[in-house]
C-alpha cells in the first residue's frame, strides 16, 4: 500500500492507475500480473475440494479421524493458545481489531486512501469464506463424536473457515503495509506463520476438518488478488469523487 499506481503493464506487482485527484496521492495495492486468471484459478481450487468432500465417500469420516486424534492429546498451554485464537480471529474482536488498525492508518499516516484499502483487505477472507459457506453448507464435525470438543459448535458453514480466512487475508493487508520497507519479508513470514497456526487451532479446537482450513487459504488469496485488481482499476475514479478537503484533512501534517 506505500506504492504508487502508475502506468507500467510489465512489473508483475503494479497496476495501472487513473491520475490522482485534487493533489491526492492514489496508494496502489500490489497484484500479481495476471491478478484476474491466478483469482480465477484459486477460487476453482476451492469449489474442487468443496466438491470432493462431497461426492468421495468417507472423505469427512477420515478427516474426523484427525480433529479426534488432536481431541484426544490436548494440553493446557495449548488449549489456551487455540481458545485464545478462537476469540481473537473471530467476526467481533477480529473486526473490531481491523477497525482500529484501520482508524490508526488514517490518524498517524494521516492516509484515509490506504486506511480504506487496508481494511478491504483484511475482510476480504471473511466476505470468500461467508460465499463458499453459503455455496457447500457442510456441516461442522460433531462434538459428541469427539473425546474433547473445545468449542461445541454446529450448522452448515464449516467449508471453508472463516477465522483462518481471515488470518490469510490479514497478512496480506499487513505485507501490503509493509512493502517496500525492511520490514516486508520479516511481516510476511509472520503472516503466513500465523494463519498456519490458526489453521491449526481450527482442528484443535475441533470445529473443523482439515479440507476446511486447506480451501481457506486458497479462499482467502483469491479475495485478496481479486481485490488488489479491482481496487487498482476502479479506485482512482472514487477517490475523485470524495470531496477534496475530507482527501486534504487526512493528508495534513
Amino acid at each position: 500500500m506505500l506504492g504508487t499506481a502508475h502506468e507500467d503493464h510489465t512489473h508483475p506487482q503494479t497496476a495501472p492507475a487513473a491520475p490522482p485527484a485534487a493533489g491526492i496521492q492514489f496508494r496502489a495495492l500490489p497484484q500479481p500480473r495476471h491478478w484476474l486468471p491466478l483469482g480465477t484459478l484459486l477460487c476453482a481450487a476451492v469449489v474442487a475440494l468443496g466438491l470432493t468432500v462431497q461426492l468421495v465417500p468417507g472423505d469427512t469420516a477420515a478427516e474426523l479421524g484427525v480433529d479426534q486424534t488432536l481431541s484426544l492429546h490436548h494440553v493446557a498451554v495449548l488449549t489456551a493458545v487455540a481458545m485464545g485464537i478462537n476469540l481473537l480471529f473471530g467476526p467481533v474482536v477480529g473486526l473490531l481489531l481491523v477497525a482500529a488498525a484501520a482508524l490508526a492508518i488514517w490518524l498517524l499516516r494521516r492516509d484515509l486512501v490506504t486506511a480504506v484499502a487496508f481494511g478491504l483487505t483484511a475482510c476480504s477472507g471473511w466476505v470468500a469464506s461467508e460465499a463458499f459457506k453459503l455455496l457447500f453448507a457442510r456441516q461442522r464435525p460433531n462434538p459428541a463424536l469427539l473425546f474433547d470438543p473445545l468449542a461445541p459448535e454446529t450448522g452448515s458453514n464449516s467449508f471453508p473457515s472463516g477465522h483462518v480466512s481471515f488470518a490469510v487475508a490479514l497478512a496480506f493487508a499487513l505485507y501490503f503495509l509493509a512493502r517496500g520497507t525492511r520490514w516486508a519479508k520479516p511481516v510476511a513470514a509472520a503472516g503466513a506463520l500465523i494463519a498456519l497456526i490458526v489453521a491449526w487451532s481450527r482442528l484443535y479446537v475441533g470445529v473443523h476438518y482439515p479440507t476446511d482450513v486447506t480451501a481457506s487459504f486458497f479462499a482467502a488469496s483469491a479475495a485478496a488478488i481479486l481485490l488488489a485488481g479491482l481496487w487498482n482499476r476502479f479506485a482512482p475514479a472514487l477517490v475523485e469523487r470524495v470531496p477534496a478537503r475530507i482527501l486534504r484533512r487526512s493528508r495534513r501534517a
